[in-house]
């Protein structure tokens, strides 16, 4: 059980956008002591050694690779772990084209030992909280998801083009105490963030900003910048001061 003075801890297992890289692996947060994955990217491996729960909840914000193609790591994730559940949470129809297309026989042709679920508001969660989620502007379509417990608040906003503080999910994000917000491109490259539904570094920090948010940490980042600032940091903290980049491996308390 989660109580009011627990400290949650999460994991950024992998922050990158698109394709892993020497220093990064894509799409994959967790709370370990809820059992809790956010998207499942090819940092999914990871989920091995930190998962301690007999159970555990996958949570999915769409269906693009970089987000699910680490489910396919599950047997050896799981391998000689005592678990009682593997739940798979997402819209219908990504849940449909995960089982159509990536787990497909000819692709796929071993069953996975887990169970699929749709998505549904106020999804209950260990320790008296709840997930809700809103849809992003995304091609294809993507969710951002909000966790609360009594004590604690987290959002996750990924895969989306953000137009800063007039987005559309200001009010659905606002107030918690991390907000976990994808960050593909620095300043300048807004035509290409605005084709591909992804989010420079000025509007990201704007809605942090918007929302009131406790602190900010980017994610998503574009794999072909191999600098240790991809995005503008200077440009985020002036607007947002408690905002950092995320790293593959960090551990962050809220």
């Amino acid at each position: 059980m989660v109580g009011p003075a627990q400290i949650m801890k999460l994991h950024l297992l992998g922050t990158a956008g698109y394709h892993p890289t020497e220093k990064r692996h894509t799409a994959c947060l967790m709370l370990p002591e809820q059992g809790i994955v956010l998207d499942a990217g090819t940092a999914m491996f990871r989920v091995r050694k930190h998962l301690i729960t007999p159970h555990l909840d996958i949570y999915l914000t769409h269906a693009h690779l970089d987000h699910v193609a680490g489910l396919t790591f599950l047997f050896d994730v799981l391998a000689e772990k005592q678990m009682e559940r593997v739940t798979i949470h997402a819209l219908p129809e990504k849940l449909a084209a995960i089982s159509d297309h990536l787990l497909a026989e000819q692709i796929f042709p071993v069953k996975l030992p887990y169970e699929m679920r749709p998505l549904v508001q106020d999804a209950p969660l260990a320790g008296d909280g709840k997930l809700r989620h809103f849809p992003l502007a995304h091609p294809g379509g993507s969710l951002g998801l909000r966790l609360d417990w009594p004590e604690h608040s987290l959002a996750y906003v990924t895969d989306t083009n953000t137009p800063g503080a007039c987005a559309s999910y200001i009010d659905e994000i606002r107030g918690v105490d991390l907000l976990v917000h994808e960050c593909y491109y620095s300043d300048g490259m807004e035509k290409m963030a605005q084709l591909t539904g992804h989010s420079c570094a000025t509007p990201v920090a704007q809605a942090a900003k918007a929302a009131r948010v406790g602190r900010l940490l980017l994610v998503h980042m574009n794999p072909l910048s191999e600098e240790d600032d991809p995005i503008g940091m200077p440009k985020i903290v002036d607007i947002f001061p408690e905002a950092d980049i995320a790293e593959d491996g960090m551990e962050v308390e809220f």
